[in-house]
């Protein structure tokens, strides 16, 4: 829903959290969640360190959140559809929902798949979506290093989902 881009904005950046560079960690150099590679893509000129909320809110809204259509999702659906678009890819998560409603899987979110979502019911695909993003992760080859963290986010996400359901 259009009115929960803030709300799910600022539950996200929890769980992304501030400036890492982890070795292992595929993505690289990251702050409030945002890659170098997208931040530079972007036509960002701040150093990766300085980052705010402010100066990453318009990637997530145009990158993820509208990609994904979350305007135009079920409340809770959006968010958890964000979450995931941010940490896996938006083409992961717009399959996943696709999968949940039996559209043809193929990572963009169109009308057909609109339609398919709107006869469903927001909490089973909130569910659905949870054990997709869960299943996932444990297969995996950096489940070992990242696995405790991607689980308590998924449950927190799945969980916050859940809540926003009107």
């Amino acid at each position: 829903m259009k009115e929960n881009f803030t709300n799910s904005l600022a539950m996200l950046l929890h769980h992304e959290g501030g400036y890492v560079n982890h070795p292992e960690d595929p993505g690289g150099e990251t702050n409030l969640g945002v890659t170098k590679r997208v931040y530079d893509e972007w036509g960002g000129e701040k150093n990766m360190k300085d980052l705010t909320p402010d100066d990453v809110a318009p990637i997530y809204r145009e990158n993820y959140w509208n990609r994904l259509k979350c305007d135009d999702l079920p409340s809770g659906l959006d968010f958890c559809a964000f979450d995931w678009g941010v940490n896996s890819g938006t083409g992961r998560a717009a399959k996943a929902l696709q999968k949940i409603v039996g559209a043809t899987q193929d990572g963009a979110i169109g009308p057909k798949t609109m339609a398919l979502i709107a006869k469903q019911d927001p909490k089973y695909m909130i569910e659905e979506f949870g054990k997709i993003r869960q299943n996932f992760y444990e297969n995996l080859s950096t489940f070992k290093t990242f696995g405790k963290g991607w689980t308590r986010r998924n449950k927190e996400t799945t969980q916050a989902s859940l809540s926003m359901v009107q």
